[in-house]
């Protein structure tokens, strides 16, 4: 895990007075006629005599969102060195807590190999920029025989000019928390399946468990097959390296709601005998981002010391074609008592899914959140950085839009009814994917929500693409695995915390 040291210091006049770090950082804004400096930017630019935002200009600095412009300060101050980080434009006035969070994102990105910064964005909003200044600040060097640059070592945030220093240190605290918990996942992520495979994740599930006083438990090939898990045994049957079904849970002594987690485990998905194309399927090994985010989720509920009860379900299984692997045209006896006929080995994720949600609410659960790489079909709907959101409609609802607060992107979509009838089976109650291909993201969450019981409120959400990212790094988005949704269900967490 790679995360600067983070701290609060004075309000800014005096900690920018004071510094001894190697870069000042101050936000710019895109105005009509050039870069407009942001709230925090005054006392550097009384540093230049009130010229600041025309010598930006000269060097080329327009305020455009993620634009890092580097200035030397010629000893008009203790740093040698200013950054000015774009915001992008104002919405309505104002600067968006994305837009401070994606800057601060870039700045950390920008500063790696130094030793500290003094940040000034957290004037506009500390949670977003501590946030942002660690995510961005990320480096998976695990298996380089060369490390590179080292990431951000430090950065150091101006208290605001609202609010006291004790609610400060609690907004340091939780969004470095948040962001600690989100850097737990990208690792995982990151993990190449040939080190990270069903009983790997479970011994470091096992780990963070002990770490954080969480009740952990784990069942093996042997009790699943005992317990007639169906799903996972038939999906993990082509592997040499058997399934797992982990549950880790936070249970504080005055515990509000209950809340059930459960994450996609899929270690590496060849598509089983249904073989993938070979083209891309090295990104197969972020298959079980949903169980990377559900496992760091229930250690931040943990941290933060959230009043609910908070379970994380885990099915984790390498989809692989061999001899003993499962068929099209097989019939799995899922938990519970629900038959699948399996068109295609591909539509794996849904199966142990179900084998989980089932387990999951028999313990009575007042909300469910699941969230998986479950379908290509949510990439083709809405791209790869919004997430489909599913479920209970009012609780969808809400998920969705602390999604779209967090930055994080959740979309909500419905679940029709008459795809339904799609599903039906020649032999079984149901089959996993349907003869067609229209509304595959609609027709995943359709299956799963086979296994849900009517009464419990519940939501699916579809991080087939928001949950890896391919390209070049971006804000606070690296390349490889993002930690998609886990900040998202942080906020969820907290909301039910406050609002039931």
């Amino acid at each position: 895990m790679t995360v600067p040291k983070l701290a609060l210091t004075e309000n800014t006049e005096a900690a920018v007075g004071k510094t001894r770090a190697d870069v000042v950082v101050i936000g710019i804004v895109q105005g009509a006629d050039g870069p407009v400096l942001a709230a925090g930017a005054e006392v550097a630019d009384a540093a230049f005599d009130g010229t600041l935002a025309d010598v930006l200009g000269t060097l080329g600095a327009t305020g455009k969102a993620e634009q890092v412009v580097k200035l030397p300060t010629l000893g008009k101050l203790p740093a040698g060195v200013l950054l000015a980080v774009g915001l992008g434009k104002q919405q309505d006035g104002t600067v968006t807590a994305e837009q401070v969070r994606r800057a601060a994102g870039a700045a950390a990105r920008a500063l790696a190999g130094t030793d500290r910064a003094f940040v000034t964005l957290s004037v506009l909003d500390l949670h977003a920029a501590v946030e942002g200044t660690a995510l961005g600040a990320y480096a998976f060097t695990e298996y380089r025989s060369e490390k590179g640059d080292s990431p951000l070592a430090r950065a150091d945030f101006a208290n605001p000019a609202e609010g006291t220093a004790r609610e400060h240190k609690a907004t340091l605290k939780a969004a470095t928390t948040i962001a600690e918990s989100v850097i737990i996942a990208r690792d995982l992520i990151n993990t190449p399946p040939n080190d990270l495979f069903p009983a790997s994740f479970a011994d470091r599930a096992k780990k963070l468990a002990e770490a954080n006083g969480l009740d952990f438990e784990v069942l093996d090939e042997k009790v699943l097959k005992r317990k007639g898990f169906g799903g996972i045994l038939g999906v993990g049957g082509g592997s040499t390296r058997p399934p797992r079904l982990l549950r880790v849970s936070w249970k504080p002594a005055k515990a509000g709601k209950k809340v059930a987690l459960v994450g996609k485990g899929i270690t590496f998905d060849s598509g089983g005998i249904s073989l993938k194309p070979s083209a891309g399927m090295d990104d197969m090994t972020s298959d079980m981002s949903g169980a990377a985010a559900v496992l760091a989720s229930v250690v931040l509920a943990a941290k933060l010391k959230y009043p609910l009860e908070v379970t994380a379900h885990i099915p984790l299984a390498e989809n692989l074609p061999s001899g003993s692997a499962y068929r099209p045209g097989d019939v799995l006896t899922m938990y519970g008592g629900k038959t699948v006929e399996v068109l295609n080995t591909d539509a794996e994720g849904r199966l142990v899914l179900a084998d989980a949600i089932v387990r999951a609410a028999e313990e009575d659960p007042d909300y469910l959140i699941e969230t998986s790489t479950l379908t290509g079909a949510q990439v083709v709907s809405l791209g790869n950085r919004t997430a489909g959101v599913m479920g209970t409609d009012e609780f969808r609802d809400r998920v969705a839009g602390i999604m779209q607060a967090t930055g994080e992107g959740g979309w909500a979509m419905p679940l029709p009814e008459e795809l339904r009838a799609d599903l039906d089976s020649r032999l079984a109650d149901l089959a996993n994917v349907t003869s067609h291909r229209w509304g595959g993201m609609l027709v995943a969450g359709i299956f799963l929500g086979e296994f849900v019981p009517e009464d419990l409120t519940w939501v699916h959400i579809d991080v087939a693409g928001p949950s890896y990212h391919k390209n070049a790094p971006y804000g606070y988005t690296a390349k490889g695995g993002t930690g998609v949704p886990v900040r998202s269900i942080a906020a969820v967490l907290a909301d039910i915390a406050t609002h039931g």
